[in-house]
């Protein structure tokens, strides 16, 4: 995180019961286990929210955590208006915070095996067919100037699933054009190699070629994707750029950058690709977080009850 936004969250923190425990936690998060910036930032704000139930309820020492108290938070977050999954998040971090806490000999017990983890409903994401994501990836113009960039970040995109932030940190050298693959760091830092089809490659080696000479400034680096002022792109401008491209192509109004990772599994899926293969292309830990898009494929379902089902 940076370091206004981490100020931001150590000043808030500070005010607050048990904030010098947690401000410490976020540094050992920092300097120990080797957590994403963002992931860390997650847990301080997650924390907050914490700490000010805690002072509303009159708890304002580790030793006071009882479970009890962090069931309180949970089930009074769960009935609000926060989803699921944020509820989820912030349980990690609590109890995380009480290991934290028993680790360093400010308390002999977490507690945290009593707690109860909410369910989680998972929702689908938003998958477009392939002649939806045709015409997206057609949406650039050749008129306009930045077209080779964007129609090689498009083809990019759909073709190797990568996260918007994984697309604005490559380098010209993460690409082998030769072999046809693709390197990039993931979460947690985590490096995974990805073929990339011939379009894809055609349509970056046509920008490498023709735009991005004119593009690069002497502070551009090696980066693969930049701005009219040499800057690379961020995963900001990135996202706007296909929110853009989305709305010309008549695409559905929640479609983001993260649509064309979706589509990108699931049509590997509905090809016939396996889920372990999918998964070490998307960066997943847990195969299970692949598996939702097995859900997504209506007409691979149909196959499999028409082929399976006794009465079809």
């Amino acid at each position: 995180m940076s370091s206004v936004q981490r100020q931001s969250i150590t000043a808030e923190l500070r005010s607050l019961p048990l904030g010098r425990t947690v401000i410490e936690f976020l540094d050992y998060l920092v300097v120990e286990a080797g957590l994403s910036e963002n992931t860390i930032l997650a847990y301080g704000r997650d924390l907050r929210g914490f700490l000010q139930y805690c002072q509303v309820h009159g708890v304002d020492t580790v030793a006071s955590l009882k479970p009890r108290v962090v069931q309180g938070y949970v089930h009074e977050q769960a009935r609000g208006p926060k989803g699921e999954n944020t509820v989820k998040r912030a349980l990690v971090a609590i109890r995380m915070l009480l290991r934290f806490a028993k680790l360093t000999g400010l308390i002999d017990d977490d507690g945290t095996d009593v707690l109860e983890t909410p369910k989680t409903w998972y929702r689908l994401p938003v998958v477009c067919n392939k002649q939806q994501v045709a015409r997206l990836l057609g949406a650039p113009s050749p008129n306009e100037p930045f077209y080779l960039r964007d129609r090689a970040m498009l083809e990019l995109l759909y073709a190797t699933g990568v996260r918007a932030s994984e697309l604005a940190g490559l380098s010209i050298s993460d690409l082998n054009f030769d072999v046809g693959y693709l390197r990039c760091l993931g979460k947690g830092n985590k490096e995974r190699v990805i073929p990339v089809g011939k379009t894809a490659i055609a349509a970056t080696r046509e920008y490498l070629a023709v735009l991005r000479p004119k593009l690069a400034r002497s502070h551009s680096g090696m980066h693969l994707l930049l701005s009219r002022t040499g800057r690379p792109l961020t995963r900001i401008e990135i996202w706007r750029l296909v929110k853009k491209y989305a709305i010309r192509a008549g695409m559905p109004r929640n479609l983001t950058v993260h649509t064309l990772r979706h589509c990108f599994a699931t049509h590997l899926l509905s090809g016939g690709a396996d889920l372990r293969s999918v998964q070490e292309m998307l960066g997943h830990v847990d195969v299970g977080t692949t598996q939702i898009y097995t859900h997504v494929d209506h007409e691979r379902l149909r196959q499999i009850h028409r082929q399976f089902h006794p009465r079809p």
